[in-house]
């Protein structure tokens, strides 16, 4: 392998990261808040049920989008690891366990949101249940959503902490960086719990505690595409010759 080869690896790595990052961060904005945000009216049923029948296909934008961001979270996981397996080998090991892991909850967590449709669509063998009963199975379904969400943001907020001690460790990404992504990652985990142990205190927090989590995010979005790494340093910790 070449020199200017082996330079340009984990720049481009890098660089396909934060695309990634990009499209994984704009499907969770467009579920979240453009399609549910949207949809959902909080203590009401039956206006729910109407919106999102009303708005079916951007309902299943919506999950789709949710999907594709899983998509990313993949070959992301995978970049992070390649990236930060220099600093530690072990612990980028684990940071990419705990996302992957993350990554299974939610895309399992997708079947409510596909339960939700099936319940308010009206399929002959649901005849059994009146449509108040219905539309009150959807919004159950929409809230373990919402709780499967935050459980699975637990092993992210995790694999957040490990990856931003790799970074301040690096000495290839800015120790600043670094401490973005695992205050992001202790706003997820402390949101997650919060919504488990206290749900009125959650409504409190809530966006305060998770504007942290979208600014470390974005950082890190935003630099790996504009900086990428410092390929010199990188190169200094796996050697000239690494082949990665």
């Amino acid at each position: 392998m070449t020199n200017r080869t082996a330079n340009a690896s984990p720049q481009l790595c890098a660089r396909i990261a934060g695309v990634l990052y990009l499209i994984n961060i704009g499907c969770g904005i467009f579920g979240e808040i453009f399609v549910r945000g949207h949809l959902v009216v909080p203590g009401n049923a039956t206006a729910t049920a109407h919106n999102i029948m009303a708005s079916e296909l951007l309902f299943r934008c919506g999950v789709v989008g949710d999907l594709i961001m899983h998509i990313t979270d993949v070959p992301m996981t995978l970049i992070f690891y390649i990236l930060l397996r220099p600093v530690s080998k072990n612990l980028s090991l684990l940071a990419a366990l705990f996302s992957m892991l993350q990554t299974a909850i939610l895309c399992a967590n997708k079947l409510n949101l596909v339960t939700v449709l099936l319940l308010l669509r009206g399929s002959s063998y649901l005849k059994a249940f009146d449509p108040n009963q219905l539309q009150a199975l959807a919004s159950l379904s929409l809230a373990q959503h919402e709780y499967g969400f935050g459980i699975g943001l637990i092993f992210f907020g995790v694999s957040c902490l490990v990856t931003g001690y790799l970074m301040i460790r690096s000495e290839y990404f800015p120790r600043t960086l670094g401490v973005l992504q695992a205050i992001a990652g202790m706003c997820y985990l402390i949101n997650s719990f919060v919504s488990l142990l206290s749900p009125p205190l959650a409504d409190k927090m809530f966006p305060a505690i998770v504007f942290p989590s979208f600014i470390g995010e974005l950082s890190t979005c935003v630099w790996l595409i504009v900086r990428g790494v410092n390929v010199p340093m990188w190169q200094k910790q796996v050697g000239v010759n690494a082949v990665v």
